[in-house]
């Protein structure tokens, strides 16, 4: 099969034909329909994961239809399947209780294991894979994979956004604009924070409430301004520590910080705690979303409640991606890039 290849970091992907994958015993083997291009694929590409090494195939949001299955799967031959990007055991306390993203035994195609920047991608615990909605392309399916699942668990599940709520964004890549469409959804308010005007723009023609701009601006004392003492809510989407430091300065009293993106590197960097304790704020860390919550967002979305067709930007081709990878070095345009063409 066709497949994008790390052999050396902050480089072009090299585009290579590999052996196809070998089917787990308790999964399957999916034609990959298409696969997101994220930001925490760019965290492995300039070697900032430890799971990413040379020779390591990227790709954790995707979709496609199934060619083979292993004699313990629950999914069978034709079907169509999305697959959340942490792939729980299903067997563990975590996975038993409904936190299968929590799953200490979970496996991440693209950090550990082969992804699907590739023609073919081995899924295990199938169990975990969802029916792709009939009505939904795949190239809308991939963006869901990672940003969507990830906003909405972070606005519902982890902060509790209510109706009325002023919530923070820092940051309006695919994270960013998802928890946007979902918050306003939710009924919420929202201020958004970029460095690129277009995005920022871009934002507001989605919904957003107010935008700042973090390089002409105190981003806190604006936020603070705009929502008359606060956020209720800030959804940090970068995993930098201006961004994080901004997102904790920016709260009222008793507001609720999320930290959606991932750090890179070794993970360390120095937070406002007197902000956190002073005003007496939650500080909740958030990643990906179980499984069992997929149908409910897909019927959500195929029922109209949510408009997510504007998130995706651009369809590209398999060796367009190392293109948008670069890209993500400096500020990045509007929308996000899905892998639709594994040929070219």
């Amino acid at each position: 099969m066709r497949a994008a290849v790390i052999r050396e970091f902050n480089q072009d992907l090299s585009i290579e034909t590999v052996p196809d994958p070998s089917c787990p015993k308790n999964g399957v083997v999916l034609q990959v329909a298409a696969c997101g291009v994220c930001r925490s694929d760019y965290h492995g590409w300039v070697g900032g994961h430890p799971k990413v090494n040379h020779g390591s195939i990227l790709g954790h949001e995707y979709c496609g239809t199934v060619v083979e299955v292993g004699p313990h799967a629950k999914h069978k031959i034709g079907d169509r399947l999305i697959a959340p990007f942490i792939l729980g055991c299903g067997d563990c306390p975590a996975c038993q209780t409904g936190a299968s993203n929590t799953c200490e035994s979970a496996i991440v195609p693209g950090f550990g294991t082969p992804g699907a920047y590739a023609e073919f991608v081995a899924v295990p615990f199938d169990h975990n894979l969802v029916h792709l909605p009939k009505t939904m392309s795949p190239a809308l399916a991939a963006g869901l994979g990672c940003r969507v699942t990830t906003a909405w668990h972070a606005l519902t599940d982890r902060a509790n956004v209510r109706a009325g709520e002023w919530v923070a964004i820092h940051g309006t890549g695919g994270i960013g604009l998802s928890a946007l469409l979902l918050a306003k959804m939710l009924g919420a308010q929202v201020v958004v924070v970029d460095v690129v005007d277009e995005k920022l723009i871009h934002a507001r023609q989605l919904g957003a409430d107010a935008a700042v701009n973090a390089t002409m601006q105190d981003v806190a004392a604006n936020i603070r301004e705009i929502t008359g003492g606060g956020a209720h809510v800030s959804i940090e989407a970068l995993g930098i520590a201006q961004t994080t430091n901004a997102s904790v300065e920016c709260l009222a009293p008793l507001g609720r910080h999320v930290h959606v993106g991932m750090p890179a590197g070794d993970g360390m960097m120095q937070i406002n705690m007197r902000a956190i304790y002073s005003k007496q704020l939650a500080f909740f860390g958030t990643r990906g979303m179980p499984a069992w919550k997929y149908p409910t967002l897909l019927g959500m979305i195929e029922r109209g409640d949510v408009d997510l067709g504007p998130m995706l930007d651009r369809e590209v081709t398999l060796s367009g991606a190392s293109a948008e990878l670069r890209a993500m070095s400096g500020p990045t345009r509007p929308g996000t890039a899905v892998i639709t063409d594994f040929k070219h």
